[in-house]
């Protein structure tokens, strides 16, 4: 596998090449094929010069259980990890299809018959549900974590080590949940600049709530914040419903900075800030302030509202303390139980590792992140401008992830329940409830049996 290292510069440089070639040109429609042709023989050229000086082919194939294929419809879309995979390795991915819904019970089925089936992305319900309940193998055998290739994740991937082997090894941090706002709205109501508050350390939960409470008393029918509000104030405190010290998990609820979260949302819901009407963009009637949701929403704002002037920031720290968290969620990919292909796999996650983190790479994907989406009549979809984009990516390399096991055990602990008070799962109890005029006394007091009956009986 370090072979790979010694070829990775040259392989990389042509990439960029035909990245920048391929973004400059005028998208064509799904039907033509043109110029997808040119560019593909260009790929295969490099790759049998770069495989003819060192032969590092496993030849293996993997199949790949998703709704999606990793595959793309045309050979210039490879992404880089796959690029490496198929022409430095000679591996090859085979896709096999399923909904969402039903992964994990298609997986368990082909598992039990023997079909073939080696991979599947990781997803909250990865771990620690599907590894106890013998879905996947660990990688340790396969892949070598001492490497330095793994040491800006390293605190992550131990954090997911499970009595002593790791069954998930994340090579990034993904879907940061963030706060965005307009700065234009920001000025329009004499507020200051949330990312410059950031920036000089005074992004705290106080000032968070008085520039809300500024905007409101500043108009009519107005609210403060909307979107996931309340898992990013639970872990910006950094703090976890659900502890883990890689053998045994624990009922955390009763932290008093889980508390102090708690009874932050409680406030913001008695102050009438909070708008729980659902946006999948910004709002465009400039009557929220703040809007929390994953990065992808920032894009779609731009397309949306191209003036609005809009900027992210991580959720507000508390007062006092000297760190920000970021909420995100992990790109990972899981061994499956029974396979034979573990090396094929570990080498993909390799792959994986070496587009996030091998500087050429890292300018192709800048490159892809700063292109438009557009429509086929031309219109824009969503985009990320510089700014933007390197301002979120300082978030995910530079501030501690926080992820809580509590959503990876099941629908009782994590499940809308149909959006019924009485079967909502407990992690979604103790994000939204209070921001629905339930008292945290109640809600803690329905939660924390909840949890500690979930862990007896499933995760001792």
């Amino acid at each position: 596998m370090k072979k790979i290292i010694r070829i990775i510069a040259g392989f990389m440089s042509f990439m960029l090449v035909a990245t920048a070639t391929a973004c400059s040109k005028e998208k064509l429609p799904e039907d033509s094929n043109l110029e997808n042709q040119e560019d593909t023989s260009m790929i295969e050229t490099v790759a049998t010069e770069e495989n003819n000086s060192v032969q590092t082919n496993t030849g293996q194939e993997i199949y790949w259980l998703a709704d999606y294929d990793i595959n793309p419809r045309n050979a210039q879309d490879r992404s880089v990890a796959l690029a490496l995979f198929e022409d430095q390795y000679g591996g090859k991915i085979n896709w096999i299809w399923c909904y969402t819904d039903s992964k994990y019970d298609v997986l368990s089925s082909r598992i039990l018959s023997g079909e073939p089936v080696d991979m599947v992305s990781y997803d909250e319900s990865s771990f620690p549900q599907g590894v106890m309940q013998d879905l996947f193998q660990p990688l340790d055998n396969y892949l070598d974590l001492n490497d330095s290739i793994w040491d800006t994740m390293r605190e992550d991937i131990n954090y997911f080590a499970y009595q002593g082997q790791h069954y998930v090894v994340p090579y990034a941090v993904s879907d940061p949940l963030l706060i965005i706002y307009s700065r234009k709205l920001c000025q329009e109501n004499n507020l200051d600049d949330p990312y410059e508050l950031y920036q000089s350390g005074n992004w705290t939960w106080e000032k968070f709530k008085s520039m809300m409470q500024d905007f409101v008393s500043n108009g009519s029918e107005r609210y403060g914040v909307c979107g996931f509000l309340g898992k990013g104030i639970l872990q910006s405190t950094g703090k976890n419903i659900i502890n883990f010290d890689n053998y045994k998990f624990s009922n955390n609820i009763s932290d008093s900075d889980i508390i102090s979260a708690e009874n932050f949302l409680e406030e913001i819901d008695s102050a009438n800030l909070y708008d729980a009407n659902w946006y999948s963009n910004f709002p465009t009637g400039n009557h929220v302030l703040f809007y929390a949701m994953q990065d992808w929403a920032l894009d779609k704002s731009n397309a949306v509202n191209p003036d609005g002037d809009f900027m992210a920031v991580p959720f507000p720290k508390v007062s006092g303390s000297e760190n920000y968290y970021l909420s995100g969620n992990y790109e990972a990919k899981m061994l499956v139980k029974n396979s034979d292909k573990g090396d094929a796999v570990a080498t993909y996650i390799y792959c994986e590792r070496l587009a996030q983190t091998e500087e050429t790479s890292q300018q192709i994907a800048k490159q892809l992140a700063l292109q438009q989406e557009v429509s086929q009549v031309g219109t824009v979809l969503s985009y990320r401008t510089e700014e933007q984009y390197q301002a979120i990516l300082s978030y995910q390399q530079n501030l501690k992830n926080i992820f809580d096991f509590g959503y990876g055990m099941g629908t009782d602990m994590y499940g809308n329940g149909d959006y019924n008070y009485d079967t909502r799962g407990v992690m979604n109890h103790l994000t939204e409830s209070v921001l629905e005029g339930h008292t945290w006394d109640s809600v803690s007091e329905n939660c924390n049996a909840k949890i500690n009956s979930i862990l007896e009986e499933n995760y001792q």
